[in-house]
């Protein structure tokens, strides 16, 4: 990073899938965030919060989790002496996951048709044939399907949010990106 300019804001996210999904909404919205200052930083999950906190002391900070990693969040942030109130320090929780949030705001028809654009509608069907997943909601089925195959999640990420009708948007993924470019 030698000679680059010091970012004025990092987002900390779980990881490269919400990533994704943050550049793809910010770029909707009209922002390049690299070009703004906001480097968007994938922790390769919640765990390594306090490291991020630690490795970013003195930069403003920001992130998105999801809701099973509010409590490591929380301890993380009041270990870095930024208190426990994550929307305050700009931290935002997903109620299961940003998949689940973004399947939730498009609706189960939507997502399915954004499955079916990536040429991988036969690809689903299967999936859905499986014991296990029987029993599930297409939601829960659509969700798991996106972590089933390496690199799913992450493009899933992007291209669902880039779906999204913009009145739309997952909450926590609309403050975040209302937070870091204030």
């Amino acid at each position: 990073m030698s000679g680059e300019p010091s970012p004025r804001r990092i987002v900390l996210v779980e990881g490269l899938s919400d990533s994704g999904a943050v550049h793809a909404l910010a770029a909707r919205r009209g922002h390049d965030l690299i070009a703004e200052g906001i480097t968007v930083v994938p922790m390769g999950g919640a765990t390594n919060i306090r490291h991020y906190l630690t490795r970013f002391a003195g930069v403003p900070l920001a992130g998105l989790c999801d809701a099973g990693e509010e409590p490591d969040f929380r301890r993380g942030l009041e270990h870095a002496g930024l208190g426990s109130d994550l929307t305050r320090a700009g931290f935002f929780v997903c109620v299961a996951d940003l998949e689940d949030e973004l399947i939730r705001a498009l609706g189960v028809a939507a997502v399915e048709d954004v499955v079916a654009a990536q040429g991988e509608l036969a690809s689903l069907r299967t999936f859905r044939k499986q014991p296990a997943q029987r029993d599930r909601t297409s939601a829960q089925q659509l969700r798991r399907f996106m972590g089933t195959r390496s690199g799913r999640k992450i493009h899933y990420g992007r291209v669902l949010t880039e779906a999204l009708d913009l009145n739309r948007v997952p909450e926590p993924l609309e403050h975040l990106l209302m937070y870091v470019l204030s």
